[in-house]
């Protein structure tokens, strides 16, 4: 998935972006707000193949243990934050009493999020988006990086960001989230040679 920043010396704040996104022009495309700027995401051929394996293999697990729901691409927005709408390639959410949105941003985080680097994307640009998710809510992030073919594993732990590095021939587990839920790492990038 590539990247693209608009305007990078203007800073939005969500109502902002809001009305940037209801623009004819901007209405078919992905964008998100990360801390006032306004990104797009482009995602490539392998990206999106590499976030539909993660995602099959964790619906396939929640048919047999429907504890929650997967989906792509959905924007979140946490009341008060005037400056993020972030678009997680996916998010995992356990099943309670939080609503199911049908319209604009969901108002919480997800509890499981996963993003795929793109060309552009530097490992510090993940990290900072697993912080930013797990300082925010979210209690487990997994970073995939198709060049080397790992995977890091982000969790808070004292406040701090804490990751673990999975390669190639380990397999990741759901923890607390998804509990019995395990994925190797080799299924991950079956696709990539």
């Amino acid at each position: 998935m590539l990247n693209t920043l608009v305007q990078v010396d203007s800073l939005y704040t969500v109502a902002e972006f809001e009305a940037w996104l209801r623009l004819p022009e901007n209405r078919d495309r992905r964008w998100q707000l990360v801390h006032g700027r306004i990104v797009e995401k482009m995602p490539t051929q392998l990206h999106g193949i590499i976030v539909m394996i993660i995602g099959g293999e964790i619906y396939v697990y929640l048919l047999q243990f429907p504890i929650g729901w997967i989906a792509t691409e959905v924007r979140h927005r946490l009341p008060g934050d005037d400056h993020n709408a972030r678009l997680p390639d996916l998010a995992f959410y356990l099943k309670n009493d939080d609503p199911i949105t049908d319209k604009g941003a969901v108002p919480y985080m997800p509890d499981f999020a996963v993003e795929v680097q793109s060309p552009d994307d530097s490992i510090e640009d993940l990290r900072e988006r697993a912080d930013y998710f797990l300082s925010n809510g979210t209690r487990l992030v997994w970073l995939v990086f198709p060049r080397t073919r790992t995977v890091e594993v982000c969790q808070l732990r004292d406040g701090r960001l804490h990751i673990e590095v999975f390669k190639q021939h380990e397999t990741l587990d759901g923890g607390a989230i998804l509990p019995g839920f395990t994925l190797a790492i080799q299924k991950i990038f079956s696709i990539s040679a």
